[in-house]
């Protein structure tokens, strides 16, 4: 066994057993062309190359270190690219396995990476049948839900997972394909359209609402998704909205998307914006205190990628002031965009989610009413208004109908102390919290 052998087995006993088999398992080293300084690993496709390096190279070369006391520069050449100094022209089995239609996949949106909660298990799990089970299970799978919920963490895990196996797999929004489209039938070379799309094994379009009243295209559209589905080429699609919402879209477009399988995802709850903010911190090598991770978790909203988006945020303005992440230095970096959510939150909408979580009448929360399950109530709205609106203090106050802005400020401090004595009255917070933002996000 030689060394880059050696490293690829002590990898194996680092790393998950799907990790080592989705990527690292596919990596050959070079003995013959690698040196002390430069060592080469051999892979089958682009997504293998860029994840192994991104992800492992720094290890990878540490171990070299270790063992040869060198650390080499590494370098991931495609097999195919390698054969081609032997050979003036690829195989055919080199031609079909050339992902060279692959190009726009993410190669760390897996089925590995992907949180999986309530709001989006049975989309999850339908995805996944079909990355087991390409046409022959829910085809197509039509993956629908709002902005930043996941779908296209799916759709990319789906091609991903086909890439590997040496499928051809086509990822393109819809835009890209209407583009396309168009530009093929003015140059009249819509042969070669037809052929790209519908030469491929997997098929995943993103977006696809925006089908709405573009007939030219939908005809087009039409006709590879019959071309494809009778060669039982597996068909993925997304978009906000369900197929019957979609305006301007053909019956039988709509009634072809139907043929499968229909699957919601909806904002995640508290648990699964916190597991993922967790598990975007363990893959980017980023460290946040657990009231940093759930600060975010509650204020944040329920796109996953604008959290992801802080979450990066925060890491690049702490390496370029050097300053440690703190729950402060996180609420002054990301207070613009926690203050344009806050903007479109108001007391009326808390009041009404704590009176129907708490069964008590908004009006008694707003009266001057003493029994301790209306001023508990009171106390909880009041420190959310004071925390997820713009609101002063004073404006509080007249909300409630009290004195003044003291009131507001003892109401406040109530709730801090139970907050630190009691673990779960803070979860419980955090839920309203996120309740109400989802809320909010739905009534917009």
């Amino acid at each position: 066994m030689n060394i880059g052998e050696e490293i690829l087995q002590t990898l194996k006993g680092e790393v998950s057993p799907s990790e080592y088999k989705q990527y690292l398992q596919h990596c050959q080293y070079d003995a013959k062309r690698s040196r002390s300084d430069l060592a080469y690993f051999s892979v089958p496709n682009v997504y293998i190359s860029k994840w192994v390096h991104s992800q492992y190279g720094e290890k990878i070369a540490h171990l070299f270190e270790i063992k040869s006391g060198i650390k080499p520069r590494l370098e991931f050449p495609l097999r195919h690219n390698i054969k081609r100094h032997t050979s003036s022209s690829l195989s055919p089995t080199e031609a079909k396995n050339n992902p060279t239609k692959n190009t726009q996949l993410n190669p760390s949106f897996t089925f590995e990476s992907f949180i999986v909660g309530d709001s989006n298990q049975f989309a999850h799990t339908a995805a996944k049948s079909v990355a087991e089970k390409p046409g022959e299970v829910y085809n197509p799978l039509f993956l629908y839900g709002g902005v930043g919920l996941g779908k296209t963490h799916l759709l990319h895990a789906i091609g991903n997972h086909h890439t590997i196996q040496g499928k051809q797999v086509i990822y393109t929004t819809f835009e890209q394909f209407m583009n396309k489209f168009t530009s093929h039938l003015r140059s009249q070379t819509m042969d070669r359209f037809r052929d790209f799309y519908r030469e491929c094994d997997i098929l995943l379009i993103d977006d696809v609402q925006f089908l709405s009243r573009k007939d030219q295209t939908q005809e087009e559209f039409f006709h590879t998704f019959n071309a494809l589905h009778q060669a039982k080429k597996q068909i993925v699609i997304t978009s906000d909205r369900h197929p019957n919402k979609i305006a301007g879209l053909v019956d039988r477009l709509r009634s072809r998307f139907e043929w499968g399988l229909l699957a919601d995802i909806i904002p995640p709850g508290l648990e699964t914006k916190i597991a993922i903010i967790q598990k975007k911190c363990e893959l980017d090598g980023i460290r946040l205190d657990n009231d940093i991770v759930h600060y975010i978790a509650t204020n944040m909203g329920d796109n996953i990628r604008e959290i992801e988006g802080a979450i990066i945020k925060l890491n690049a303005m702490s390496n370029m002031l050097g300053q440690e992440i703190t729950l402060e230095f996180a609420k002054n970096a990301i207070k613009d965009q926690i203050k344009e959510k806050q903007e479109n939150i108001t007391i009326d909408d808390i009041v009404k989610i704590i009176s129907k979580e708490l069964n008590i009448k908004p009006s008694d929360i707003r009266s001057k009413k003493r029994t301790k399950n209306v001023v508990n109530a009171r106390r909880i709205a009041i420190y959310l208004a004071r925390n997820l609106t713009p609101n002063s203090m004073p404006q509080i106050a007249v909300y409630f109908g009290m004195k003044d802005h003291t009131a507001i400020s003892h109401a406040m401090k109530k709730i801090k102390e139970v907050i630190e004595n009691d673990e779960n009255f803070k979860v419980l917070l955090e839920e309203f919290s996120n309740k109400i933002g989802t809320q909010q996000k739905a009534n917009t």
